[in-house]
């Protein structure tokens, strides 16, 4: 336990993950809450007069290593987790929610860091002190410290119940995507998929010790299945099984929690004087309010569903023509789409996947990080990982200082939720003129490399070959990945990627469209065999077909934000029924017939377990600031210093120091304008 209550003796005091026995955790936790709580005291009992550094700036490095511990263990919960930990986890967040409470209800604190906020206009700060101070007093303020005791009580019990549930949702969709796999036996059923999903299947089925082919809910063998199987009957039975996780009246079961989660929410909105979960979450977002979310998603709305309309009455003259097929469903959507795209550009996939090998999609990712912010990455092997997948890297400026820590983790297994996310293992900051920098992760679900043989004694090994799909994945994590290393802020709160959630996927967004270009490619796009750099009519074929379908896709996209803000900008004790609320909410953006048997909104992990609740309109928020971002980057040049040195140093270092707007129109010259996303999604 020791291990993880203290300064960890290891190379860059990275974390010590093999040393970690999970009985570990809990008593760790125990003692850094323990050791937090102390530091808290300390603030409180300073009989000097109140001040920035000793209220604010303590408060803000306050409870070091109880963060530590609480990265590794949450980080891990997600891309390694188990039975033992899934409990652990249970028990120690109302732990966490209680010590959150005890500090944003304390009084005595509140005082302290109110006499300090009171005397700001007489306070020389920096941009970022000021900032500093207003988010510390308005984490009091927005958390219940102005409340009444009987109210305050009331808020800790919402809090620590909501901490429950959100594991538990998460936890039923885990359950439920490890429960379900199709097997197949007759390999007449596997006809259309491509000889890679194939051999994966193989590989799957040989694991669990089966003949024929198994196949999974995990993206990298759900995502070929639906997009290539010629039989309609089981691309239907594999997209139901998807659509229908934790909503079939089982213990995984999510639809009373999803209603629970969405009423407490409400219920601590409401006490704590906003109208809606939107209201309170908005308040400290761009958009500032539901009101002017609702009309952003309902204008590109307006501009997108006549293109939608327009390419789905091509998809199913097309799948008619092609099959007969008089109405599509929605298992019909991506097997119809990459035929017709087929079809239009004579491109596919399998076409291109041999020139995105996995390590040289990475090492492109650092390349094009290298021309643009003059860092390096090495793979180093005396850092210390939690499974053998990961690769860790140090990163270095051209003065050879240590920028960071990177890790990288890109298979399915067991123990990982699905998707893609970026985290962190320690945040940067500067302490003492120390400048302390930041361990930065990113986790994905990608094809891994496939064992093949005819015989024992020919065993090969296929490398991972990405679908362009995972290629700008890849980037977009890594986008996240460089604001959270590139971060140089004074105060840990305020770094990386701590930022107002409608800019945080600015940096991810814009890192994909260097995916689009030749010059980029030309650095990595070579094939795994030959080492033939991608043929340039590919290249054309990547760009003409960027905005295919795109009109759907944005439509698809702005069903998620209108259902996220039809559950949190409203009064969810009006909603009887989870099934028929999400139907009504995303009326006017579905092309297909609704499933019956499916739900959406039960394992919709990023607003119900996530941070995502209210800011789902985010990812499309920030595609309009990275269109515009990137339009700047076109006119100069893609690998242009001069734009490259403004993007890092008023975006990508600043973190959360200043408003979004300001970093922006001091990177851009004005604000968005969101002409350049309409016109790169082929809209107008």
């Amino acid at each position: 336990m020791k291990t993880l209550t203290h300064k960890f003796n290891t190379k860059h005091n990275t974390a010590p993950f093999s040393q970690i026995k999970l009985d570990d955790y809990q008593p760790a936790f125990i003692e850094n809450i323990s050791k937090a709580r102390a530091e808290i005291d300390a603030i409180i009992n300073n009989q000097d007069t109140p001040t920035f550094e000793n209220t604010i700036v303590a408060l803000d490095f306050s409870g070091e290593q109880l963060d530590r511990l609480s990265s590794i263990f949450f980080n891990l919960n997600s891309a390694e987790t188990c039975e033992q930990m899934q409990k652990i986890a249970q028990e120690v967040s109302p732990l966490l929610t209680a010590f959150s409470n005890d500090i944003s209800l304390n009084e005595d604190l509140f005082k302290r860091v109110k006499a300090v906020y009171d005397q700001k206009e007489n306070l020389t700060l920096t941009p970022e002190q000021t900032t500093l101070l207003d988010k510390k007093y308005k984490s009091f303020a927005r958390n219940g410290a102005l409340l009444s005791e009987d109210k305050k009580e009331k808020l800790r019990e919402i809090d620590t119940e909501l901490a429950k549930l959100k594991l538990t949702y998460g936890e039923n969709v885990l359950a439920e995507t490890n429960k379900y796999q199709l097997h197949i036996t007759n390999e007449n059923d596997l006809k259309g998929l491509p000889e890679d999903a194939k051999e994966m299947a193989k590989s799957m089925a040989k694991s669990k010790e089966l003949e024929g082919w198994v196949f999974t809910l995990d993206f990298p063998s759900y995502l070929p299945f639906v997009t290539y199987i010629d039989n309609r009957e089981l691309r239907k039975e594999m997209a139901i099984a998807a659509g229908k996780k934790a909503f079939q009246g089982n213990e995984f079961d999510n639809k009373e929690i999803t209603l629970k989660i969405a009423k407490l929410r409400f219920d601590r909105a409401n006490l704590l004087g906003y109208a809606t979960h939107s209201d309170f979450v908005l308040e400290e977002r761009m958009a500032q309010n539901p009101n002017k979310v609702k009309s952003f998603l309902k204008d590109l709305l307006e501009k997108a569903k006549p293109a939608a309309e327009r390419e789905m009455a091509q998809l199913t003259a097309f799948a008619k023509e092609l099959d007969g097929v008089e109405q599509l469903e929605k298992w019909d959507g991506a097997y119809y789409s990459e035929k017709l795209k087929q079809k239009l550009f004579n491109l596919d996939d399998e076409l291109l996947k041999p020139y995105f090998k996995l390590e040289n999609v990475l090492n492109g990712a650092f390349l094009v990080a290298e021309k643009l912010y003059g860092i390096t990455f090495n793979e180093v092997f005396d850092i210390d990982k939690y499974h053998k997948d990961v690769q860790t890297f140090e990163v270095y400026d051209a003065e050879k200082n240590l920028v960071a820590i990177f890790y990288s983790d890109f298979f399915p297994r067991k123990g990982k939720r699905n998707g893609a996310w970026m985290t962190s293992y320690k945040s940067q900051s500067i302490k003492n003129g120390t400048n302390d920098r930041p361990h930065i992760s990113i986790v994905c679900n990608f094809t891994p490399p496939i064992e093949s043989s005819d015989s024992e004694q020919t065993k090969q090994t296929k490398p991972s070959l990405l679908t362009f799909n995972e290629v700008t994945t890849l980037f977009h994590e890594f986008g996240h990945a460089l604001h959270g290393m590139l971060a140089n802020t004074t105060y840990p709160s305020l770094s990386g990627t701590s930022v107002y959630w409608d800019f945080v996927e600015l940096p991810s967004q814009i890192m994909e469209n260097w995916c689009y270009e030749p010059e980029a490619l030309a650095l990595f796009a070579n094939h795994y065999e030959t080492g033939e750099i991608i043929p340039q009519k590919y290249v054309e074929k990547i760009k003409e077909s960027a905005s295919f379908l795109e009109g759907m896709a944005t439509l698809r996209q702005l069903s998620f934000g209108i259902l996220d803000m039809a559950f949190h900008s409203n009064n969810p004790y009006e909603i009887s029924d989870v099934k028929s609320f999400e139907k009504q909410a995303m009326e006017g953006t579905t092309l297909y017939p609704d499933v019956t048997e499916n739900c959406m909104s039960v394992s919709f992990s990023h607003i119900f377990q996530g941070g995502y609740s209210s800011g789902y309109y985010s990812y499309k928020w920030a595609e309009v600031l990275d269109a515009d971002a990137f339009a700047y980057f076109q006119e100069k040049g893609i690998f242009n210093k001069e734009v490259a040195t403004k993007f890092k140093e008023n975006v990508l270092s600043k973190g959360g120091t200043e408003l979004p707007m300001e970093l922006y129109k001091r990177f851009r010259g004005h604000e968005p304008n969101a002409d350049a996303l309409l016109k790169r999604a082929g809209l107008v």
